[in-house]
């Protein structure tokens, strides 16, 4: 018999867990079409857009991480109306962000390309046309993710779970569309990315029909204080998901000046797939961040204990299991994308040089996440901030420079053992900080 703790962790994880999968295969459907409709450097060209694209979506983590957060915190408190003004706040700080990436995006799409090293023949028309289209849905977009985070904090992870699955549904057959009958080729892959999230918005808006949850628009009572609180609490999260886009890019940089064509295109499937494993880690920790958030509010140290040890273990086995799938079925999940068979074969020995490094972030991930949960946002911000933007930049860039080309496949197992280290004793030493005080983490 499952414990009460162990129902709502089935409750929250599996559909936000769903969910993430569901999400992060907008991109790899994307890459599946794109790959067999337009070839395999539309499918390259895709991956050097990909940093924009996570950049984009670390923002409105940021936010959105933030604020929901603070919303579950107040819930725990039973603060409800301080918990809706954190979600109004939250709504309006999203608005203005995908306002001006949207513009960002749609007037500047060719410098973009250029900068994220998409400035050649090969690539930069076909990237170019998947920013733009990508662009003009940003703010529909974020409204969604948005909606999401708050819903699933209010008591609804299974709406939001029915959201991105149903989502997704659309998003392939929009892929297909556009990119074969109508011969869209990455444009249409981004056009159909866009249509599916409107459509997970209109379903998130069920929930306040529903009015089931504590959830409710209306007036707002401005505080800067409020914006300011959301930004500190989210600024974990939203760096921690620049490690993508920070890393793709610098292996885009490295494998562009060291290795060729072929070097980008198998990190594109690997990104790709990379994108998955992700997802399962994210779903993880994002599932349960409601249920840290509550515990905290509600000054419950048992179960905010048997939680975060729970998200351990879930990421820990997680890992394992979905790193052998992907080595084990590699050749059939590669073939999906129609690599052409010297990419293919060279993508096969890299991706298991690549793959050990997934066990290790699944740790970073978790302790993160518990972290900004409980108030500790300084602890989770050194974190976040060596795994995304400092660590990894170090190792990718100048390790194949002074040992040889070979170990840029080893370093993003290399920047995450290195952060690993440094998490732990940022954990043990703010969990001895507390006891010190007598404050419920302890």
């Amino acid at each position: 018999m499952f414990s009460l703790r162990s129902k709502k962790v089935m409750q929250y994880v599996i559909p936000t867990m769903l969910s993430n999968v569901c999400f992060f295969l907008f991109t790899v459907v994307d890459g599946i079409f794109v790959g067999r409709g337009v070839g395999t450097n539309g499918l390259g060209a895709v991956n050097l857009v990909l940093p924009f694209v996570l950049v984009v979506n670390a923002l409105f983590m940021l936010v959105n991480i933030g604020g929901a957060t603070i919303f579950a915190i107040c819930l725990g408190r039973g603060e409800k109306e301080e918990a809706n003004q954190v979600f109004r706040h939250g709504m309006i700080m999203l608005g203005i962000v995908s306002t001006v990436l949207s513009v960002l995006g749609t007037f500047f799409a060719e410098p973009l390309c250029t900068l994220l090293g998409a400035g050649g023949e090969t690539f930069h028309q076909l990237s170019v046309g998947y920013l733009f289209w990508y662009a003009l849905f940003i703010i529909p977009s974020g409204f969604n993710m948005g909606l999401q985070s708050y819903c699933r904090n209010d008591g609804a992870p299974g709406l939001v779970g029915a959201a991105v699955i149903i989502s997704t549904i659309f998003n392939i057959f929009g892929d297909w569309l556009l990119i074969f009958p109508l011969s869209m080729g990455t444009k249409g892959a981004a056009i159909a990315t866009g249509v599916s999230q409107i459509i997970a918005l209109l379903i998130m808006m069920l929930h306040f029909v529903r009015r089931k949850g504590v959830l409710r628009f209306g007036e707002i009572k401005w505080k800067n204080s409020t914006a300011k609180e959301i930004i500190v609490r989210g600024l974990p999260e939203g760096i921690g998901q620049l490690s993508t886009p920070v890393m793709t890019l610098c292996m885009n940089l490295v494998l562009v000046e060291m290795i060729g064509d072929i070097g980008v295109n198998a990190f594109s499937i690997i990104s790709y797939v990379a994108s998955f494993t992700v997802a399962v880690f994210f779903g993880t920790s994002e599932g349960l961040q409601p249920l840290f958030g509550q515990s905290y509010g509600a000054e419950n140290r048992t179960d905010l204990h048997f939680y975060f040890k729970t998200g351990l273990l879930i990421n820990f086995l997680g890992s394992f299991m979905v790193t052998g799938i992907i080595i084990y079925l590699s050749r059939p999940i590669y073939v999906l994308f129609g690599a052409d068979a010297i990419t293919l074969d060279y993508t096969l020995q890299v991706m298991l040089l690549y793959a050990w490094g997934f066990v290790v972030m699944s740790f970073n991930v978790m302790i993160s996440a518990y972290l900004y949960s409980t108030e500790r946002s300084a602890q989770a911000v050194i974190i976040n901030f060596l795994r995304s933007i400092m660590v990894n930049t170090l190792v990718i860039l100048l390790l194949p420079k002074l040992i040889g080309i070979g170990i840029i496949w080893h370093t993003f197992g290399i920047y995450e053992v290195m952060v690993l280290v440094v998490a732990i004793v940022l954990l043990y030493y703010s969990e001895y900080r507390e006891v010190k005080k007598g404050g419920i983490i302890g």
